[in-house]
This record gives structure tokens, sequence and C-alpha cells, in this order.
């Protein structure tokens, strides 16, 4: 086998590995720019965005977007919208990744997926996270009663409704207890402002 072949036949073993490569991670790997596109063209390899390539033969969850971002912004955490989406509660579908920053982070530079940046910093942070496997990315993704608790939080940039009705559906199909959500919501600085909701669905 070619020195060429090898080197393709490495960037496709790199991609199916991974999930989803970075161009800069398969360059530190000796991987050429020019090896992943020709395997695009040679339809063994996908360009997912800017950078991002994926083995043709995976299997694309609808979650794609976020494993996308997260591999962009591997500072971020998927929150608010996004993060209710994927765990499953009230109705929202965002076009838009929702990803938390610390508030002296540079702003990402991202064209596809696009992407809603809101500015987080402290415990509110850093406390919640949950790590999910997606499309062979590791996705940092705040939990439910985080996830609820933020809703309230930033209920100005997302409205009261959507916050009260991710609320209301955590309780009534119990995806998580009144003292998570309470707890996040002493850290996230919103208990008095969601205490007579959490009382009035006891």
């Amino acid at each position: 086998m070619g020195k060429h072949s090898q080197n393709m036949e490495k960037a496709v073993n790199f991609a199916k590995q991974h999930g989803m490569i970075r161009l800069r991670d398969a360059v530190k790997e000796g991987i050429h720019p020019e090896t992943l596109r020709r395997l695009c063209k040679k339809g063994l390899l996908v360009k997912m965005a800017r950078g991002i390539y994926i083995s043709a033969d995976s299997e694309v969850s609808q979650n794609v977007g976020l494993a996308q971002v997260s591999k962009r912004v591997p500072h971020g955490v998927i929150c608010l919208l996004s993060s209710l989406q994927f765990h499953d509660i009230g109705t929202q579908s965002p076009f838009e990744v929702w990803v938390a920053i610390d508030q002296k982070a540079a702003e990402p530079k991202i064209d596809y997926p696009p992407i809603r940046i809101v500015r987080f910093s402290g415990k509110a942070l850093s406390e919640g996270i949950e790590t999910h496997l997606i499309d062979g990315v590791e996705v940092k993704i705040y939990n439910k009663a985080k996830t609820i608790a933020d809703c309230f939080k930033f209920r100005n940039k997302i409205g009261l409704d959507i916050a009260l009705e991710a609320l209301k559906d955590s309780r009534q199909r119990k995806l998580c207890t009144n003292d998570q959500i309470w707890e996040y919501a002493k850290l996230c600085r919103v208990s008095n402002v969601m205490k007579p909701y959490l009382e009035a669905i006891l």
C-alpha cells in the first residue's frame, strides 16, 4: 500500500474512531487537509461544517448539531432551549444551538450550525453539568433541574411561558424532584421568583 493510500486509510479510521473530527485534530495526527478533501470527493468522509468531518457510513442522530457545536466550542455547555429539547422537556424545537460560556470567554466564530451564546459565571456555569456521548462526541449539557432553573433566570431572554411549561412538564412527568429544582433555583439566585410557581404545582 502506497503512502497516499495509507494516509487516506488512517484518516478514515480516525474519523470512525472519534465519530466526528476537527481539521485541527486531524492535522495533529499527521493527516493533511488535502487528504480530507479527497476523501470527501470519494464519498468516504462527509464535511458537516467548516473544519468538521464524519465518516460517510456514520449514523447521525437528531442531536448531531449539539455534537458539532461541542467540537467547535469545547469549553461551552449546552443550555436553555437546546437542553430542554435534548431532555425532552416541554415543546421547544430551537433552530439555534444554545450554548453557555464564561463571561470572559471569547465569542466563538461558527458558521454552522447557528448558535445562541449565553454568558454564565461561577457556579451557575460549572454546576449541574452532565456529559452525554452524541455521535461519538462527549457533549456537556446541563441536567434537567439546572436547565429549569436557568429558564427562570433567563426568562426575559426566552419567555416566562417557556420556563413555566418546562417546570410543569418536569413535575407532572416526575423528571426531577422539587428538591433538585430548588437546589439549582438557589444556586442560580431565582428561588424567590420560582417559589410561588413551585408551590402552585405541589
